[in-house]
């Protein structure tokens, strides 16, 4: 099967899903590969001779045609963002939860596999570190939650059916470029590199030490890649069910922490002071607010041979360079 695999990659016109499709084409090049999206918020039309369909995942007639023969289906559409699904619930139900018993139910019907992210959004706030997928499920918000429901679909669809591989996933940061395009994401870590070619200071919410764990778009794609590899071989072995997965990081700063960092490096590279401001928080009560956010991922090494390769230091170093070597061109 290995050699005549087929991957579906819906969301692939977005920051996760490009990579991946990306990656794929690098690493397996003898692997065939359907890229779809609806195109709400993903740029990408072309990833190298693969072409984006404009498919959505909530029309499920139209989302079976677009996966059939596919061998693997990576799920990575969603509204990802906690104030798009907090602003736009019933989009956010249709996507998320809908889209995702869509792809489901066509993954049992055909026994196709399954890649899916379920996010830290389904936690709420931690009561204990390291955090891992065997956690306690509370989330704070609208997004986490569908996120849940999206994942105990899928454990129920995959019983004896097909393999799944379900990962709680970290908090993004980084850029990555398709086809001469670069693909980034308004995640804090950007906003902040971002920031530092404006005029504005970098806004903290309030109180400024809750930690987050970083993880690079890249070493996420990775992940899924190696995803796919192990789920080639549990296809083989007519493998069904779901195995959960924690990708993440050793770095949990603390969001003023990142801020300072942005700054000194903003200084040392570019000689530009940039201010840091504390404000408040808008997500006050609906975001947690703990000061240390450790992740055990020695499962996701132990199985999928992952672990990550880009440190938080060095890429907000890299993104300040291109950036202002862009802005001087």
């Amino acid at each position: 099967m290995d050699e005549e695999l087929s991957i579906a990659v819906t969301g692939a016109a977005g920051f996760i899903g490009s990579r991946v499709v990306k990656l794929l084409q690098a690493e397996h090049p003898e692997w065939s590969i359907t890229a779809i999206d609806n195109f709400y918020l993903g740029k990408v039309r072309e990833i190298d001779d693969v072409t984006v369909e404009h498919v959505d995942v909530r029309h499920r007639e139209t989302l079976e045609t677009a996966l059939e023969g596919s061998d693997i289906v990576m799920h990575l559409a969603a509204i990802s963002g906690v104030d798009d699904c907090a602003d736009n619930q019933d989009l956010a139900y249709d996507v998320n939860v809908t889209g995702t018993n869509n792809v489901a139910w066509f993954c049992r019907k055909t026994g196709a596999g399954l890649v899916f992210p379920f996010s830290m959004a389904v936690l709420g706030d931690p009561e204990s570190f390291p955090i891992s997928v065997d956690d306690e499920r509370e989330p704070f918000n609208w997004y986490g939650r569908t996120k849940l429901l999206g994942e105990h679909a899928i454990e129920g669809f995959a019983e004896d059916a097909f393999p799944a591989h379900l990962f709680l996933k970290s908090n993004l940061y980084g850029e990555h470029e398709i086809n001469g395009q670069r693909v980034s994401k308004g995640t804090v870590i950007n906003f902040f590199v971002n920031r530092v070619f404006s005029d504005d200071p970098l806004t903290v919410y309030e109180p400024g030490s809750q930690a987050r764990n970083y993880i690079h778009v890249s070493d996420v794609a990775r992940a899924y890649v190696r995803s796919a590899e192990r789920m080639a071989t549990q296809l083989e072995r007519g493998d069904t069910g779901v195995e959960k997965y924690e990708l993440a990081s050793d770095e949990d700063p603390s969001v003023m922490s990142v801020a300072e960092l942005v700054q000194t490096v903003a200084k040392e590279e570019l000689d530009r002071d940039v201010d840091v401001e504390l404000v408040e928080n808008p997500r006050a009560g609906e975001e947690t607010l703990v000061d240390t956010f450790t992740v055990d991922t020695s499962r996701t090494y132990d199985k999928l041979g992952w672990e990550p390769t880009h440190t938080i230091e060095d890429v907000i170093r890299d993104l300040i360079r291109e950036k202002a070597a862009e802005n001087d061109s």
